[in-house]
């Protein structure tokens, strides 16, 4: 039996497996949890005692070294030997939340996609795996010739790169909130929604909505709230905050695909491109992608696909985990 799991800022689903079927599976929400023993220990409460699990197989939301992880989002310091104690069992393997999510990536049908860019041409190569939720990941698929090799990365953490006098303005407006560094994670992500929106509306060239500004003093989710309303084309501010969250995306987007030059596809995963799809197929982020001087056409004909399984991450740990047993 494998256990597997994908660790977010947000919220971590942990899932029982028995070959490909799913005996099991429970969802917690992370910040309720000062640590993972916690979170374990009332996912101890929920299955059967005395069940034997063989593997375990976790993405996490951070840097993974020598099997231990301090998550980036979390208070959470994660260690395979007392994870292994914990669950009594003998293999544990973490993986950063994006290597995760890109060998899932690897194992999905191609109906679990999107595509962004209609004038590709579908290849064997390295691939690109970028994530928006609750931060951005960023994972990159080296391609031998025979096998993939996914490589983590943490470079959602690089530096923001503005690309017009509007981003110009908007890394300002960051850099008085994160005076020692503004990353794109700052942005692309579901804080990231939020200060944009924020930026737009404090710029005086959109009509505030009292209605909706009364609905965001309530919402427990501000960043969902603006994307639903923007995607529903409800409110003015919240559709060209996601135009440009999607812009600085695609941009994003752009620079790692130059940097690993993925013939094999960028694939965007992560609650965000799921839920905000209409907006991401308006244009704006494919053009930001490609907009890279003499190298717009090297990215032309690169394909760029919006994963739509939302277990993506859970499913990459328990293909992970069946490679290696």
């Amino acid at each position: 039996m494998i256990l597997a799991g994908d660790i977010g800022g947000t919220k971590t689903l942990l899932a029982l497996f028995v070959g490909q079927t799913c005996v099991s599976s429970n969802h917690f929400e992370s910040a309720k949890y000062a640590t993972f023993d916690a979170l374990i220990a009332d996912f101890l409460k929920l299955i059967p005692p005395g069940l034997k699990i063989d593997v375990v197989c976790l993405g996490v939301a951070g840097p993974v070294i020598n099997g231990e992880c301090v998550t980036t989002n979390l208070p959470w310091e994660l260690n395979h030997r007392e994870i292994a104690n914990q669950l009594h069992t003998k293999k544990v393997i973490l993986l950063n939340d994006l290597e995760a999510a890109a060998w899932g990536v690897l194992s999905l049908p191609e109906s679990d996609f999107v595509s962004l860019n209609l004038n590709s041409r579908p290849r064997t190569g390295n691939c690109a795996v970028l994530a928006a939720g609750t931060g951005l990941g960023e994972a990159i698929v080296f391609y031998d010739g025979k096998q993939h090799h996914v490589i983590a990365s943490e470079g959602g953490h690089t530096d923001f790169a503005p690309i017009d006098e509007k981003q110009m303005a908007l890394l300002s407006f960051m850099q008085a909130r994160y005076p020692d560094h503004v990353s794109y994670e700052r942005l692309v992500s579901g804080v990231g929604i939020i200060a944009i929106y924020d930026f737009l509306k404090q710029s005086g060239d959109y009509v505030i909505s009292a209605d909706f500004e009364e609905k965001l003093q309530t919402a427990t989710d501000v960043a969902a709230l603006i994307g639903t309303t923007a995607v529903a084309n409800g409110d003015e501010l919240c559709v060209a905050a996601l135009q440009l969250f999607c812009r600085i995306y695609g941009a994003e987007a752009g620079n790692l695909a130059l940097k690993c030059l993925p013939y094999g596809g960028v694939y965007l995963t992560g609650g965000i491109a799921e839920k905000c799809l209409p907006i991401l197929q308006q244009g704006a982020f494919l053009e930001a992608f490609l907009a890279k001087g003499r190298y717009r056409d090297a990215l032309e004909n690169i394909a760029v696909n919006v994963c739509i399984q939302p277990e993506v991450g859970l499913l990459g740990a328990l293909y992970f985990a069946k490679k290696n047993m």
